[in-house]
C-alpha cells in the first residue's frame, strides 16, 4: 500500500542523515518503529508503582527443591 504525507523535506532529510537510512522510505519506516517501541516502554514503565505487593510473600521458600 503506498500513502502519501506531506513531511517537511528539511526534517525528513535530518532524520535520514542522524538515523543513516538509505532511502526516505526506509527513514519513515525505522522512525515509526522506534516511535511505537518508545510508546510502548513508557506504557511499560507507567505501571511501575500501581502493582499491589503481598508484603508476607516469602520467594526464597518458592525456591526450595523438593
Amino acid at each position: 500500500m503506498v500513502v502519501y504525507l506531506p513531511v517537511d523535506p528539511e526534517l525528513l532529510e535530518q532524520a535520514q542523515r542522524v538515523g543513516g537510512e538509505k532511502t526516505k522510505q526506509a527513514t519513515v519506516e525505522r522512525a515509526l518503529r522506534e516511535f511505537i517501541a518508545r510508546r510502548e516502554q513508557k506504557r511499560i514503565l507507567d505501571l511501575f508503582g500501581t502493582l499491589e505487593w503481598d508484603e508476607g510473600y516469602d520467594y526464597k521458600r518458592g525456591r526450595e527443591r523438593r
